[in-house]
């Protein structure tokens, strides 16, 4: 980006480029028609906010209703770097601007907050229009390569290279999750030639891989583990789970994805535990299955079945737990597999690609930035959502961040110009 060639009149508008067509740059755009800014948004994709339609597939998850301070926490050490921007856009704040577009929210059992709709779709739609209705221009098809020698901010267009001035640049490029919906993670290579210290990209809320039995990968891969308790490291999660052919996945895996991470880099491996009756003691699964044994002698799959109520995929984790050891799992007595049944072990060997992960952990340090989410190697380059160096586990906590931070680069861009080019100042 370069400085601006000349004064600016007085009736002149900044002009802001914002590179990102998602969540944190359409908000940044946002805030910046709102303020009469000449916005300009460039993206590498054919339309905006391809990731967002996708997060918004199984219904949008916009945000958590919880309080602050326990949401604020989600976010681990990048919390206190977040916590202004959140504030000052917070999860009442995100649902009184969805009902200002006319999609009013609500709360779901769960505590998440999601439009009336359910869908993504009617948002986006919206939104856009609202945007384009304030003057702000898109620019599709126009993937971000840099500045080139004088500057400018540099493209790869649809009819070749482009260079375009703008008075404050917005990056909010994403992470490096689903790269085929425009999320590539290419901007690492750009600002890591530039000198911006960056924690490398990594998945989170992501799958994991588990060497499961060919037996039962062919059975059970796309069956859900319902009404389990799954823990690492003192964490116990209710939710559910999905086997894949590689794997598990799913909710619960989710929000245990950084801890897990960290093992297995750290250690190789990490021991997931899974409790399959976390609504009874070892005791009362105990006093069920010898119950269940009197005067008869049931196969160990009904006996499971009937007195458990354990499914098939349930009763055939029992059995995985047991390959490879001495003792077969019909050997073992009631409190030994009453004990088993709620900590059945799964051994982590691995992690599922990063383009396969929900969200990205890694990105530009905090420490780049000043208060307002500008770099302070490069004045006027303001960053927002996945690209800076935060996760969080889904449940409206991705969304709220992206929201938040491409708000708050919307402000600081705001204010940066008229700072740094007084005649942008309001008389």
């Amino acid at each position: 980006m370069s400085a601006p060639t000349s004064i600016p009149s007085r009736d002149a508008k900044p002009r802001i480029a914002i590179i990102g067509a998602g969540p944190a740059g359409l908000m940044a755009a946002d805030v910046l028609a709102r303020a009469d800014a000449e916005v300009t948004i460039y993206d590498a994709m054919p339309s905006p906010g391809r990731k967002f339609l996708l997060a918004g597939r199984g219904g949008l998850n916009l945000t958590h209703s919880e309080d602050l301070e326990a949401l604020l926490a989600r976010y681990g050490a990048a919390a206190a770097y977040l916590r202004p921007a959140i504030e000052e856009f917070s999860p009442q704040a995100l649902r009184a601007w969805c009902a200002e577009l006319g999609e009013p929210t609500f709360i779901g059992t769960s505590g998440r907050v999601f439009p009336l709709s359910f869908k993504a779709s009617p948002l986006l739609r919206a939104w856009l229009k609202r945007l384009a209705a304030s003057g702000v221009t898109f620019m599709p098809r126009h993937r971000w390569t840099g500045w080139d020698a004088n500057g400018a901010i540099a493209f790869e267009g649809p009819a070749g290279p482009v260079a375009r001035d703008a008075d404050a640049l917005v990056l909010a490029l994403g992470g490096a999750s689903w790269p085929r919906l425009g999320s590539d993670g290419s901007w690492t290579e750009i600002l890591g030639a530039a000198g911006i210290g960056m924690a490398p990209l990594r998945p989170a809320n992501c799958g994991f891989r588990v060497d499961w039995s060919e037996i039962f990968r062919t059975r059970f891969v796309g069956t859900p583990i319902k009404g389990a308790s799954f823990s690492y490291a003192g964490r116990h999660l209710r939710g559910e789970a999905t086997i894949t052919h590689s794997g598990i996945e799913g909710g619960a895996i989710y929000a245990l994805s950084a801890a897990l991470r960290e093992a297995i880099a750290t250690n190789g491996e990490a021991l997931l535990h899974i409790a399959l009756r976390p609504d009874l003691s070892a005791e009362d699964i105990e006093a069920r299955l010898r119950r269940q044994s009197e005067g008869r002698k049931p196969s160990l799959s009904n006996l499971l079945r009937k007195a458990l109520k354990l499914s098939p995929v349930a009763i055939s984790l029992l059995h995985e737990a047991r390959l490879g050891t001495a003792e077969h799992l019909s050997a073992l007595a009631p409190d030994r597999l009453a004990q088993l049944i709620n900590a059945v072990p799964a051994r982590i060997t691995g992690i599922a690609p990063l383009a396969r992960a929900i969200s990205t952990a890694g990105g530009i340090l905090f420490g780049e930035i000043d208060e307002n989410f500008m770099l302070r190697h490069r004045p006027g380059v303001f960053i927002a959502g996945e690209m800076l160096d935060w996760e969080a586990p889904t449940g409206g906590y991705l969304l709220q961040a992206c929201f938040a931070t491409g708000a708050a680069t919307g402000r600081g861009a705001l204010a940066w110009v008229k700072e740094s080019a007084p005649a942008f100042a309001a008389d």
